[in-house]
Order: structure tokens, then sequence, then C-alpha cells
């Protein structure tokens, strides 16, 4: 190289600016050659404040909480079936379901009093309202909804107020479908990401749970010459959650890993496999 071709710009032609290496790329050419200069600072790892979780653990007992989420979509579902049943003449039908949408609210509702400590924090929920706090408003939810069944499930088994047991049936079921999805607002309303990040799908997951166990319910109890819409109920609420469970991992990216490692993925697999068996069978 001569001095010609060394300009204020630089060397004639070159373009250092392009073909230099930077950064982990960098390090590793340099290390492969065994010369050059070596990086000061190491590649960056993720990691948190002194080894701290990055998400305190939900302090919440597992079993309260499940059977809450679980028995409250049953519940949701179980109405709706009651209130075709009993507008379409299934009287078994419509008693099985009438009897599980209340016992199951009931037992929903002692299972969240049970995680929260007293029933006084749950009354305590009910002196406001507060549209923006999923909570507030699933608490005035559940106090109305839950004596409706109860009222329905009365009057089906007394035989007697059959004008106040078939509005209290109509009433419980055009709240079936919010007791049913309002606890997916509840969690899509944490800091918890694989949950938050699915607050679109997450309703319409909880919708298909709370479908298929109401018809599950059903099929077990009912004559088979009463239990076609729970047959329908059991393959639309099965498709509806495994199918918007699948849109929701599809959707949340890297928030998803949780249920794709370890055990969650396990019992994952193994409730989606009952959940199409289930159905399956139903429609058989």
């Amino acid at each position: 190289m001569s001095e010609s071709d060394v300009t204020r710009k630089g060397v004639e032609g070159a373009r250092p600016g392009r073909e230099a290496l930077t950064g982990a790329r960098a390090g590793r050419r340099r290390r492969r050659r065994g010369r050059g200069e070596q990086p000061v600072v190491p590649d960056a790892r993720f990691s948190s404040y002194y080894g701290k979780p990055v998400l305190n653990k939900p302090t919440w007992k597992p079993l309260d909480i499940a059977g809450y989420l679980y028995l409250g979509g049953l519940a949701g579902g179980a109405s709706l079936l009651a209130a075709g049943a009993h507008a379409t003449g299934r009287p078994d039908l419509a008693r099985v379901t009438k009897l599980g949408a209340a016992g199951a609210i009931t037992v929903s509702l002692g299972a969240l009093v049970h995680d929260l400590g007293r029933p006084a924090r749950f009354i305590n929920m009910l002196r406001v309202v507060k549209p923006t706090s999923p909570m507030n408003m699933g608490s005035w939810l559940l106090a109305g909804y839950a004596p409706l069944t109860m009222a329905a499930a009365a009057a089906d088994v007394a035989g007697r107020y059959r004008l106040v047991g078939a509005g209290a049936t109509a009433a419980a079921a055009a709240l079936g479908p919010a007791v049913a999805t309002y606890t997916a607002v509840l969690l899509s309303d944490t800091a918890v990401p694989s949950w938050h990040e699915g607050y679109r799908e997450l309703p319409f997951v909880f919708a298909g749970s709370g479908a298929s166990a109401a018809a599950g319910l059903a099929l077990a109890f009912v004559p088979a010459a009463q239990a076609g819409p729970a047959r329908r109920m059991a393959v639309l609420g099965a498709a509806l959650e495994l199918g918007a469970f699948q849109l929701m991992k599809r959707h949340i990216g890297l928030a998803a890993e949780p249920f794709e490692q370890g055990r969650p993925h396990k019992l994952l697999r193994a409730a989606e496999m009952l959940t199409a068996g289930g159905a399956a069978l139903a429609a058989y």
C-alpha cells in the first residue's frame, strides 16, 4: 500500500464500517484465530436481581383456586343447558343441570372464601361497585347468580312456584356465560405473562372448558333419550377450548414457553387428550 492509497477519509476502496465485526461475533472470530484484542465485557446473560425470582410465587391455595375456576365454569355451562332443557321439555336434563349449577357454584364460592381466609373478605368486596376491577365485578356477579341457581333448583325439586323457577332459570342462564368467563379476565389482569398476554383468547378457552364440564355432568346422570343437547355441547365446548388454546399459544409467542416445558406440559397434554377423547365419545 502506497501513500497515495491513503486519503483523509481512510484507505481508498476499503469499507471498514460494514466489514468490521462487532459484539459476540467479533469475540468468537478473535478467539478462533487466537490473536487480536479480547473482549473486556463478557457476553450478556439474562438473570434476575441477585438471583431472586422475576415474579413472586402466587400465595393462593392451588386446590381452592382450581376448584373455584373449574366449578364456576361448570355452573355457568350447566345454567345454559338447564334453560334449554326447561324450554324444550326435557325434565331429567333440566333437573340435573339445575342441581349441578346450584351445587357447583356453592362449592366454588366455598373454595374462594376458604382461600381468602374468612367470609368477611368476600363481603367487603361488595361494599363498592368498581367496574375497572375484575374481582369486584366478579364478586357482584357471583352474589347475583348463586341465589338464582338455588331458586331454580329448589322450585324444580319442590314442583311448586313454577313461574318463579322458570324466571330464575332464565336469569341464571343469562348470567351463565359471564360466570364461566370472568375468571379468565381475572387471570389476564395479573403480571403473569402467560396469562396476561393471552387476554384475547383466554375467555374463549374458559367458555369451552365450562361447556365441556357441564356437558360431562349431564351425560353422566341423564338418560340417553334426553342427552342430545349435552352431547352437542360437549363436542362444541371441546372444539372451542382446544382451538382457542392453540391459537392463544401461537399468539403470545415466547410467553407460551411455560406451557411447553416440564410438568405443566405433561399435564396439559393429558388434559387435551382427555378432552378430545370425551368429545369423541359424546359424538359417537
